[in-house]
């Protein structure tokens, strides 16, 4: 019983060993990734007026929102929306792509984290971001 024990811990410890130096990739690129990063960098174009004016802002999730869809003008308000929408689609498939692609889809939580950290950090000045659940300027 002893020598199990042992070979248990010793399991054990060789997982954690394994898991703590696996590093996610976030920067690889598949197929499905720069089709993904594509199609958002050809939104952004469409969504990038509505940041700077504050209609759209980042949220802390790792999404798009809209803010303040008074600051649309009721013509374009679905327009927006749709744009919102498309972009929060690609996004979560980002993710999941992105994890799948390092062989860990169980790291999509913490592969949104980091991007919507990064996205935060790459905001322009002017931009509104979430946190906490509140909206501020960057």
């Amino acid at each position: 019983m002893n020598n199990l024990i042992r070979f248990c811990f010793a399991l054990f410890v060789l997982s954690v060993a394994a898991a703590a130096s696996a590093q996610v990739n976030i920067e690889i690129n598949t197929p499905g990734v720069v089709t993904l990063k594509q199609s958002m960098q050809t939104r952004h174009a469409q969504l990038a007026d509505f940041y700077t004016s504050g209609a759209v802002g980042l949220t802390s999730d790792g999404l798009v929102a809209l803010r303040d869809a008074n600051s649309v003008p009721l013509a374009a308000r679905q327009k927006v929306s749709g744009l919102v929408a498309a972009e929060n689609q690609d996004r979560k498939a980002l993710y999941a792509e992105i994890a799948r692609a390092n062989a860990h889809p169980e790291w999509e939580g913490d592969i949104r984290n980091t991007f919507a950290q990064r996205w935060i950090q790459r905001a322009q000045a002017g931009w509104w971001i979430q946190s906490g659940g509140s909206w501020s300027k960057k």
